[in-house]
């Protein structure tokens, strides 16, 4: 060979290496929730989370074990349907994901939470909150948010001894969230002292309440829980009042929505509380930072669980980082683990996967807006 065939053949093998040695690797990170349907609000807001701190990654440069790496986001909308749910987790797992952040949706986590794990992926649900769903000895799943056992219990207090209610109608929509927070709601509600007049039974789909109602009605409640989502909760404010029935309504997160207001024509304002998982965004030292930067990104305003899917895919990063490692077998071990700071406060798993010490917080409809119910009420 002449020596410069030989020099170019050099120079082309140097420059491949090179290109070899500084290329990034990619790692596929899913998100999954309802983009269509009644709750697409609250699949778009986490789904946004999760879009944010991806760009942001990807942004500043990120490595794992000294090694340049791009994420890329993988979303699926699982419709809030759990059987569209656990084909959705077979695609994802099928095109190689790392991790899921999600699903939204309780009764789709559960199943879809075995297919993760069978194929050794991690799921972190910012928002499902059945307490089932990280005592079914999963080691791959993991949940940033405040189980319904604290929320429910939490309402159930709250009729109790804030608002002064003895007597309590409980309808919840037969979806693995709604039943399991008003399982919740009944049996602190018991132990408090409130009376619980009617136990009734819905769907996550319905749109008339008024024959339930007109039974509940009769029975006097001073509180309605409603264990759902806030699309049909503010359908049921609307008929409570149509029906003139008084009772404060209150829930769970599914209700809790900047949404309510105006799907419900404001007819609940002042007359609706609810529990959420975590603290006021604008009390978070980087809360009003984060706001102003995804209003700006996407034009809308933050609904109620993108930071925690924002600050889910950032301690998915962080772990692997922490292990050296994209290998969900391996960076698994480091989220167990070890500590993260992230948004929402410190986070540190339990051997279950929940969030240890996962806050909750009472909020109002007030004006049109949820309002944030001081601690000391």
């Amino acid at each position: 060979m002449k020596p410069m065939k030989i020099a170019m053949t050099f120079i082309a093998c140097a420059a491949m290496l090179c290109r070899v040695a500084y290329a990034q690797e990619v790692v596929k990170i899913g998100v999954a929730g309802p983009l269509t349907g009644s709750a697409a609000q609250s699949g778009k807001d986490d789904e946004r989370g999760v879009r944010l701190a991806i760009d942001e990654l990807n942004a500043k440069g990120f490595a794992i074990g000294g090694k340049p790496v791009r994420f890329e986001l993988i979303s699926m909308d699982d419709q809030g349907d759990p059987k569209v749910g656990v084909n959705v987790a077979q695609k994802l797992v099928d095109d190689g994901v790392a991790a899921v952040i999600g699903h939204y949706n309780s009764g789709v986590s559960i199943p879809a939470a075995r297919i993760y794990n069978e194929a050794h992926v991690v799921m972190m649900t910012g928002a499902s909150s059945n307490p089932d769903l990280t005592h079914l000895g999963y080691p791959y799943v993991f949940r940033l948010a405040t189980n319904d056992n604290v929320m429910g219990g939490r309402m159930a207090a709250y009729s109790a001894k804030v608002l002064g209610a003895q007597r309590a109608a409980v309808i919840d929509d037969r979806t693995a969230y709604g039943t399991g927070v008003a399982d919740v709601f009944i049996k602190t509600a018991q132990k408090e002292g409130l009376q619980i007049v009617a136990r009734e039974y819905s769907t996550d789909k319905a749109t008339d309440f008024k024959a339930i109602l007109t039974q509940i009605k009769s029975r006097n409640p001073q509180v309605v829980f409603y264990g759902g989502y806030y699309a049909q909760a503010a359908t049921l404010a609307r008929q409570m009042s149509e029906l003139g029935l008084t009772a404060t309504l209150v829930g769970g997160d599914g209700i809790c929505s900047p949404e309510f207001d105006k799907l419900s024509a404001g007819v609940a304002d002042k007359r609706m509380f609810c529990a959420q998982g975590g603290a006021p965004l604008d009390t978070l030292p980087d809360g009003k930072t984060f706001r102003a930067k995804f209003k700006s990104t996407f034009s809308a305003d933050v609904d109620t669980y993108a930071p925690a899917f924002y600050a889910a895919t950032l301690v998915v990063a962080d772990a692997m980082q922490k292990s050296g490692s994209a290998k969900p077998e391996v960076f698994v071990k480091t989220l167990r683990d070890q500590s993260f700071n992230s948004i929402l406060g410190p986070v540190k798993f339990d051997a279950n996967g929940d969030w240890i010490d996962a806050p909750v917080t009472v909020y109002r409809l007030n004006g049109g807006a949820l309002t944030a119910i001081a601690q000391k009420d």
